[in-house]
């Protein structure tokens, strides 16, 4: 057991320092959890700290899913098994740039619930979540013999708001569902915002990633005896679609790590393993004071943050760095350090057919009729494209056509042929747009990427979720059709072979089986890939029906999406005998929806691409 007195933390009743790694299960494939877990205790660290995000684990409303990627049990049983305890950090909040900070994106649906708030309605989903993880959780904390020593109260309030009730109520509903391990809070190490997170008679913890002197002199006010810790010490950073990759100078990073633990400090290294966003689930940060301004900016497929063990499993020069840090402060295990995993020799993916979106809808999805367009969340929809349908009279001189709340960029089709682009960047702006005396069928295809993770903006809705005006008149009478992507079988391949025009999907095909896998020492042995799309432009990228993430290769900085072992079939752990069912072949499939204008060509690499770097800010 976990516990704190004056003097420091305690562990079954000796003296006790926390060096732990952030490392969540749900940004790496599961087939790799044991391998990512033995490379953080290589690190030397003692203790890995994860969330558990709500959205991950609710399949449906009030069903939720702790099995495979979500096997939380699973996880942490292996992070004993590599000599690590656990710290549990289950929101109902995550922020951690994951989309929705964790929340459900249904939540939305309900203009009036206010999020993170003690208002009843929030209150009573909130209990929804705990009721489904906490007998979950009981099992594996250190009370009843399991290896989780510590569990947070929601995260980083204060950054939120100063709702005592709300902070009271999670407390207590994590207490009457029979958590009893030691709880704490994590705040930003700011008079505010300690005051706006903090409950009464439970450690106070702070987040920060530079000066500790200066930052745990704060956490001190607030927590006026005991332990100092830094519950995440951030030591990279996450990047943006359109900015360059975040990194923080190996040996500054060290330095400052070993100046908070020379103070005696606890630490949580914020990531020590950032893993991958894949599929819908990276969120995004905005700017503006308002949902509608200006000022979103969606996070990056790719979560390495910069963490001292990279993306793929690299041992990077900040790994060495901090284990000669933490060395001076604990022993560090004996075994010799992992190698680098094994890669996939590069090749190039072959064509093997497209089709037009619009072409396609029939197959992935059902439309809605109403007489306003309907925003994702009302169609019961969490994530993916949606397709809106409405025809327009004629004749019409040009005006502009313009969306109120769009979340987040319009391809917008007359009759079939592409009129232009509207993003939620450039509210003020509109397309111009005449009709003829025989009027027009308007299509409106909209691509969501995350939901706003952090601040005050969390209600980020998807879709169109206002209106659609043509010059002063709003247009009624529409068609939504939910598009959530979940599955592709069914898409009408073109037969000839040539490439379809505007928002579109295509198909390739890569057979691995006769590639030497890097390192691994023989032709179709388990090894990661990375895939490229040189000269594409943006969308979402699917390996053997896995969504990897989106790609926006036009903005960057990431240039190519990490492909995992476990996914790929003879490069990878199943030994699939192929898409194309030739018995013997590992013939993986890859699918992109580009939505805008296509490459020629998709490419496999041996070496991650994440952009250009930038300096990571000082936080």
């Amino acid at each position: 057991m976990l516990s704190y007195d004056e003097t420091g933390f305690r562990r079954d009743g000796a003296p006790h320092r926390v060096i732990s790694g952030g490392l969540h299960y749900f940004r790496v494939h599961p087939g790799l959890w044991e391998d990512r877990l033995r490379r953080l205790r290589a690190l030397g660290v003692n203790t890995v700290d994860t969330y558990v995000p709500w959205n991950f684990h609710e399949t449906a409303p009030g069903r939720a899913d702790f099995t495979g990627p979500r096997d939380l049990a699973g996880f942490c049983g292996l992070a004993r098994e590599c000599g690590l305890d656990v710290i549990v950090r289950p929101g109902p909040y995550i922020c951690a740039e994951w989309e929705f900070g964790g929340l459900p994106a249904r939540l939305l649906a309900d203009g009036e619930m206010r999020l993170r708030t003690a208002d009843p309605r929030y209150l009573a989903e909130v209990d929804g979540w705990f009721d489904a993880l906490v007998p979950e959780l009981l099992p594996l904390l250190a009370s009843r013999g399991g290896p989780v020593v510590a569990v947070q109260i929601e995260n980083e309030y204060g950054s939120f708001g100063n709702d005592s009730a709300y902070r009271a109520h999670i407390e207590e509903a994590l207490l009457t569902r029979g958590v009893d391990v030691l709880m704490f809070t994590a705040d930003g190490a700011e008079d505010a915002m300690q005051q706006g997170g903090g409950v009464a008679g439970r450690l106070a913890t702070a987040t920060f990633g530079s000066r500790p002197k200066e930052r745990l002199a704060t956490l001190r006010r607030y927590q006026t005896s005991g332990p100092l810790t830094a519950m995440e010490f951030w030591i990279g950073w996450f990047d943006h679609w359109g900015e360059q990759h975040h990194v923080r100078d190996p040996e500054e990073a060290a330095a400052e790590l070993d100046e908070l633990l020379a103070s005696g400090a606890s630490v949580n290294l914020y990531m020590a393993h950032g893993g991958t966003n894949f599929g819908w689930w990276a969120g995004a940060n905005h700017t503006g004071q308002r949902p509608f301004d200006a000022g979103y900016q969606p996070t990056a497929t790719s979560y390495d943050y910069d963490a001292p063990i990279g993306e793929a499993g690299e041992l990077t020069p900040k790994f060495h760095a901090f284990r000669e840090v933490i060395g001076r402060y604990t022993a560090l295990p004996r075994d010799p350090l992992p190698p680098l995993p094994p890669r996939l020799a590069p090749g190039t993916a072959a064509g093997a057919g497209s089709v037009a979106l619009l072409d396609a809808l029939d197959v992935l999805g059902a439309p809605v009729a109403d007489s306003a367009p309907l925003s994702m969340e009302r169609l019961g929809q969490a994530h993916g494209l949606v397709h809106y349908r409405t025809r327009i009279t004629g004749p019409r001189p040009a005006m502009p056509l313009r969306i109120d709340g769009l979340g987040d960029r319009a391809h917008v089709f007359v009759d079939g042929v592409p009129l232009g682009t509207l993003d939620r960047n450039a509210p003020g702006e509109g397309l111009p747009l005449a009709v003829g005396p025989d009027g027009a069928v308007l299509d409106i295809v909209v691509r969501a990427w995350g939901r706003v993770n952090y601040g005050p903006l969390l209600d980020d809705r998807k879709g169109i979720w206002r209106a659609v005006h043509h010059g002063h008149q709003q247009l009624l009478g529409w068609e939504s059709r939910p598009l959530p992507l979940d599955d592709l079988a069914r898409l009408p391949w073109r037969a000839d072979g040539s490439r379809a025009p505007g928002p579109s999907f295509h198909r390739f095909r890569l057979d691995t089986g006769s590639a030497d896998a890097g390192g691994a020492g023989n032709a179709g042995a388990p090894a990661d890939g990375f895939l490229a799309l040189p000269g594409w432009t943006s969308g979402l990228l699917w390996l053997n029906g896995f969504l990897l993430g989106h790609y926006d290769t036009a903005r960057g900085p990431q240039q190519t999406l990490y492909a995992p072992s476990p996914l790929w079939r003879g490069g990878g752990a199943d030994g699939d005998s192929g898409a194309d069912g030739r018995d013997g072949s590992a013939c993986n499939e890859i699918v992109v929806l580009e939505m805008a204008e296509p490459g020629e060509r998709v490419e496999l690499r041996d070496e991650p691409d994440l952009g250009p770097r930038a300096a990571a800010p000082e936080v």
